[in-house]
């Protein structure tokens, strides 16, 4: 029962009444009337895909905002676009052109970047303001792998028992990491990869340790490759002197620069005197396949015998060299396999496999319709993810490349960069998959999906939980239960600095099923936690938990919990 004003309803129907009439005066003197933004994206949406239609957002608002030299929203554009005559249709399709030729002449004069980069940029954007090459998945095409493409990991043969052949195998082989992160999201500086994990070692001073160990072991050659980008070729180049008497060849190669483009005008940021690093990006993990290529080290690698790339994010402390998966792979004469792992409830927006129209394909979220979101995320239905660790024959990727055929789906992120709103375009190797013969998943153990991503996860990889040797983080046998725990720490833990600093040990975790920790926390020495723990400082206390404590299923909010 309402007493007295408004009801919500009521309010929420004037508001709407008062949109409308904005959008009936915004039409005046352009012949039509502005439907509202969420009636237009269906009407879109059903003729074309979710990426097309982001690009015809984008293209729409662009243009009538200067055919018209009036600041519109976007679904007064969209309202103008859908009502355009053949004619009128056709003049923008010759606008669009305009723009690309514009576009390539301001492209030209950027001398920081290469031709193949200024190419690549270009076919890029050509691409996603035509809208034409999305992929717009047919729900009812979708099919569940069967093990034939999706291969269980203990399905895999043995890896041969004589030494030479392993050696054989091994000298096929190069890995790849993906290198251009930085650490700043945990408050470093610098690459990712140079964060310290474990025992005072850095992502990268196990992946050379794994490596190194592989090739003393067998006399084997697995030299290391690290694509990095822009924001961390220099600090990478440095970082890696300290390696030169490790048994590894290790070689750096950077992924594309490309400018960000202004939303305003469809012009690169660098064009209007942005030209700092915060003009530029670096176009995700898919531009690998071209960059290996346009670097030369695609052909090093072949003319030394190379035949596969084991390509894995940095972070990934469970992406080590696996002999069965690449034995496999070579004896079926595989051109691509994605490495999959059962989904938990941590990872239900993660892509997934799926057999379509005759190939694998990767399905990410944004690829599905709404009505059938929840059913995506099902874990019954779409039981795997990718782990992004991917094996790929070189040959194959050259074929590829050099026939311009990897046109992977387009990821558009936009951002704003001192008040100006700009789009960057990127693309993902995973969605590549459905371009190589005889492409294949293997699902593969949890334990190769260890990425360190938050400082809750070094907590788990800092812990008793794991163990170090060789340079593989190997999860300790005395845990019984086969899933790790639930940690989740406050802002206070979110830097590396303060994290360790909160911290005289790290606690035993061995026994922890979940572990929730907020306010100014500190933790002593030998602390031991159990089952499920929830610490909570009240504002403006320090709480200290003390050296030696065990904390098994409590709730703690003060001293007196203790």
């Amino acid at each position: 029962m309402r007493i007295g004003g408004k009801s919500k309803l009521e309010e929420r129907g004037e508001r709407r009444e008062e949109r409308g009439e904005r959008r009936e005066e915004r039409g005046v003197g352009l012949g039509v009337k502005e439907a509202p933004l969420y009636t237009l994206f269906p009407r879109i949406i059903n003729q074309v895909s979710y990426s097309a239609a982001y690009s015809l957002f984008f293209f729409s608002f662009s243009f009538f905002q200067n055919k018209t030299k009036r600041q519109i929203p976007p679904s007064l554009a969209v309202t103008l676009f859908l009502s355009v005559e053949e004619e009128e249709a056709s003049a923008m399709a010759a606008a669009a052109a305009d723009q690309i030729s514009k576009l390539k002449s301001e492209v030209a004069a950027l001398s920081q970047i290469s031709e193949n980069e200024k190419n690549g940029f270009i076919n890029l954007v050509s691409r996603y303001l035509s809208g034409t090459e999305a992929t717009h998945v047919d729900w009812s095409k979708i099919q569940t792998p069967t093990e034939e493409v999706v291969v269980p990991y203990d399905s895999l043969a043995p890896t041969p028992e004589d030494p030479a052949e392993t050696k054989n195998l091994l000298d096929k082989l190069v890995v790849l990491k993906l290198n251009g992160g930085l650490g700043t999201t945990m408050g470093c500086t610098g690459p990712k990869s140079v964060i310290e994990v474990r025992n005072g070692l850095t992502f990268l001073d196990l992946i050379v340790i794994q490596i190194e160990t592989l090739n003393n072991k067998y006399g084997c050659n697995v030299p290391l490759l690290l694509m990095n980008s822009f924001n961390t070729h220099d600090d990478t180049f440095k970082i890696v002197e300290r390696y030169t008497k490790s048994n590894v060849q290790i070689h750096t190669f950077n992924q594309s620069q490309y400018p960000r483009l202004v939303v305003e005008d469809n012009s690169p940021l660098p064009s209007k005197g942005q030209t700092g690093k915060d003009g530029w990006y670096p176009p995700g993990h898919g531009d690998v396949f071209p960059s290996l290529r346009n670097s030369g080290k695609l052909d090093m690698l072949l003319s030394q015998g190379k035949e596969y790339v084991f390509v894995s994010n940095s972070d990934n402390l469970g992406a080590v060299v696996d002999l069965k998966i690449l034995n496999h792979l070579v004896q079926k004469k595989n051109e691509y396999c994605m490495e999959v792992t059962p989904k938990t409830l941590a990872d239900v927006k993660g892509g997934t496999l799926i057999s379509y129209e005759g190939r694998t394909q990767l399905l990410e979220i944004a690829q599905v319709p709404d009505q059938h979101v929840n059913e995506f995320k099902s874990i019954e239905k779409f039981k795997i993810f990718n782990t992004n660790n991917l094996w790929v024959n070189l040959r194959a990727i050259k074929r590829l490349v050099e026939a311009d055929a990897l046109k992977m789906e387009i990821i558009p992120n936009p951002k704003e960069v001192e008040g100006i709103k700009v789009m960057q375009l990127e693309t993902a190797a995973g969605a590549a998959i459905r371009f190589f013969n005889h492409a294949i998943g293997i699902n593969v153990p949890r334990s190769r999906f260890l990425p360190v991503k938050a400082t809750s996860d070094l907590l788990l990889v800092q812990s008793d939980l794991y163990t170090v040797q060789d340079g593989s983080v190997t999860r300790n046998p005395a845990r019984k239960n086969p899933a790790n725990p639930s940690i989740e720490l406050g802002p206070e833990f979110k830097k590396v600095a303060n994290f360790l600093s909160r911290f005289k040990s790290i606690p035993s975790i061995i026994e922890l099923d979940s572990l929730k920790v907020s306010g100014d926390v500190w933790f002593g020495a030998d602390i031991v936690l159990k089952g499920k723990v929830a610490i909570t400082a009240k504002p403006g206390v320090k709480l200290e938990i003390p050296d030696k404590a065990v904390l098994e299923n409590k709730d703690i909010n003060g001293p007196e919990d203790l």
